[in-house]
C-alpha cells in the first residue's frame, strides 16, 4: 500500500482516508479471490467477534458455511463450548439451519425467533422433539399473540430430498418449480433442514470454510488468566479449529506468558492473539508464538475504553503500522473494530490486516444470540453489550461468590445495553455478507487485484478532510 502523497504525520481513522483509483485488468468482481493469507483457513476475510451478543453457533455456522469463522467468546463454560463446538461441526455446509420450536409454543414466542421475512421458515417438532413439519413465518402474520403455532392453519412448505440438493443450481431449479421461496429439506423421510432460494444462488458464489473432515471451521476464545493451555488444549479436543487468546490490553507480560504456554502445547491449530496496537506489541507477541495479532483498542461501538482512560489509537494507522510489523516476522493481523461501512473493511485490507473482525454489525441479524424484540414502532432488535461491560463482567464472574462478583463490576467499561436493529431488507448474516463482499469486490477492481495480497499492494491511499468523506454519502432526500 501506498500514500498518495506523502505519509501523514499524525494517525488516521477509517474515515480520514479513501482509496484511489488504478489501472486494472480484472474484468469482474466474481474475477477476484477473497480468501485471506493466514493459516486459519478463511475463504472471504471476516470473522465474527467473540462477544455474547454476537457469536452463538448458529451465527458461528453461518459464518463458516460462506467462508468467514465465527469465535466463540470465552465466558461460557466448557460443556457450553463443547456443546456449541458441536453443533457448529454437524451443521450442514450448504442447507439453513432450522429453527425449531414446539406445538406448545406460543405465537409470541414464535416470532421472537424468526421474523417475517421472505424465505423465513418455521419447523415445528412433534411430541418426541423431532421436526415434523415447516411453515412459512407469514403464517404467524395474524395469528393472535396468545395463541399456540400447533394449532395454526398453515399449509406446510414443499419438502425436497436431499439427494437433490447435492449441487446448488440444481436446488435452485427445484425451488424455483415449486414456486416458493424456501423448501424443507428431508433424509430418508425426517426433515434435517431446509433451503431458501437465495441460499442456494449463494452457495454458487461462496466456498465454506471447512477442516481437513469437511466439517465447517470454529474458533473460541481463551483468556490469559488460570491456566490458558489447558483450556486451549479442551477446546482443541473438542474440534477447534483457531485458539483466539483475549484480553483487552495484549502487551502484558501475563499475556506474552499466557500465548508462549498454549504455543508450546503445540496443539496443532493457529493461535491469534490481541489485542495491540503497537509494532512493538506485534513483535513480542509473535516472539511469543502467535501466528495472528488482533489489532483494536476502543474502536468498537460497544466500547468506552478511550472515552474512560484516553488508551487506544486511531485504527487505520494502527492496523497499517502493525501489518507492517506481523509482515516482516511471517505473522498476520485481524483488524478488530471500528468497522461501520464495506467501505472500512476494505480499508483495513488494503492496509494490510489479512482479515476484518466484525461485532455489533453482526449482533443485528437473525443469526446472533439473543430474542428479536420490538420497540414502540414495531421496529426489530436484538440487545447488545460491550465485553468489558457490567452485564459481561457479571456474566463472566456468576461463579464467584456474590462480595468477588461487585468487586469486578466496579472496574467494567463499555455499554451495558444497546438496541442493534436488523435492517428489514438485509436482516440475516448472510445478506451482510453478501453486501461486505460486494463492495470489497468492487474495491479490489477499482485497484486492478485479484487477490487479497495483491489488493495490499496496489492499493493507493489519500488522506481527506471531514467534509471529503460526507460527500462520499449517499443522500437519503433530494436537496
Amino acid at each position: 500500500m501506498q500514500f498518495l502523497s506523502e505519509r501523514p504525520s499524525h494517525d488516521l481513522t477509517y474515515s480520514d482516508v479513501f482509496l484511489v483509483p488504478q489501472h486494472s485488468e480484472v474484468g469482474s468482481r466474481l474475477g477476484v479471490d477473497l480468501a485471506a493469507d493466514d493459516p486459519t483457513g478463511l475463504r472471504i476475510p471476516l470473522v465474527a467477534a467473540n462477544m455474547t451478543s454476537v457469536t452463538g453457533p448458529r451465527l458461528a455456522a453461518a459464518m463458516a458455511r460462506r467462508g468467514g469463522l465465527g469465535v466463540l467468546p470465552q465466558d461460557a463454560g466448557l460443556s457450553e463450548l463443547d456443546a456449541a463446538i458441536r453443533s457448529v461441526k454437524q451443521a450442514s455446509t450448504l442447507l439453513d439451519v432450522l429453527v425449531v420450536v414446539s406445538q406448545s409454543t406460543t405465537v409470541a414466542e414464535a416470532r421472537t425467533l424468526v421474523p417475517d421475512v421472505p424465505g423465513a421458515l418455521l419447523t415445528i417438532a412433534d411430541a418426541d422433539g423431532a421436526p415434523e413439519r415447516c411453515i412459512p413465518a407469514a403464517a404467524l402474520r395474524h395469528a393472535l399473540a396468545d395463541s399456540i403455532v400447533g394449532d395454526l392453519v398453515a399449509d406446510d412448505v414443499p419438502a425436497i430430498d436431499d439427494d437433490d440438493v447435492t449441487e446448488p443450481r440444481a436446488a435452485f431449479d427445484l425451488i424455483d418449480a415449486a414456486g416458493v421461496e424456501a423448501v424443507a429439506v428431508r433424509h430418508h423421510g425426517r426433515i434435517i433442514g431446509s433451503l431458501s432460494a437465495r441460499s442456494a444462488v449463494r452457495a454458487t458464489l461462496y466456498a465454506p470454510a471447512v477442516d481437513a473432515h469437511g466439517r465447517l471451521r470454529v474458533a473460541a476464545a481463551v483468556g490469559i488468566n488460570g491456566d490458558a493451555a489447558a483450556r486451549a488444549d479442551a477446546l482443541v479436543q473438542a474440534g477447534v479449529d483457531v485458539i483466539v487468546m483475549d484480553t483487552a490490553h495484549g502487551h502484558q507480560q501475563q499475556a506474552a506468558d499466557a500465548v508462549r504456554a498454549v504455543a508450546d502445547a503445540n496443539l496443532g491449530v493457529p493461535i491469534v492473539a490481541g489485542n495491540v496496537v503497537t509494532p512493538e506489541a506485534v513483535r513480542d507477541l509473535a516472539a511469543a508464538g502467535a501466528n495472528v495479532l488482533k489489532v483494536g483498542v476502543g474502536p468498537g461501538a460497544m466500547c468506552t475504553t478511550r472515552m474512560m482512560t484516553a488508551v487506544g489509537r486511531p485504527q487505520f494507522s494502527a492496523v497499517l503500522e502493525t501489518a507492517e510489523a506481523a509482515r516482516a516476522l511471517g505473522a498476520h493481523v485481524w483488524a478488530d473494530g471500528g468497522v461501520r461501512y464495506p467501505r472500512d473493511v476494505a480499508l483495513a485490507l488494503a492496509a494490510g490486516a489479512s482479515a476484518v473482525m466484525i461485532g455489533s454489525w453482526f449482533a443485528g441479524t437473525l443469526e446472533a444470540p439473543g430474542a428479536i424484540e420490538t420497540d414502540e414502532h414495531g421496529r426489530w432488535f436484538k440487545s447488545s453489550w460491550g465485553m468489558a461491560s457490567t452485564k459481561a463482567v457479571e456474566q463472566r464472574f456468576r461463579r464467584l461468590d456474590a462480595f468477588e462478583r461487585a468487586r469486578k463490576t466496579l472496574f467494567a467499561e463499555g455499554i451495558s445495553s444497546s438496541r442493534i436493529y436488523l435492517d428489514p431488507e438485509r436482516p440475516s448474516l448472510d445478506d451482510l455478507l453478501d453486501m461486505i463482499t460486494s463492495g470489497l469486490r468492487s474495491s479490489m477492481t477499482y485497484a486492478g487485484a485479484s487477490t487479497l495480497p495483491q489488493f495490499h499492494e496496489r492499493a493507493v491511499v489519500g488522506t481527506q478532510s471531514a467534509a471529503g468523506y460526507d460527500e462520499g454519502k449517499a443522500l437519503p432526500v433530494s436537496w
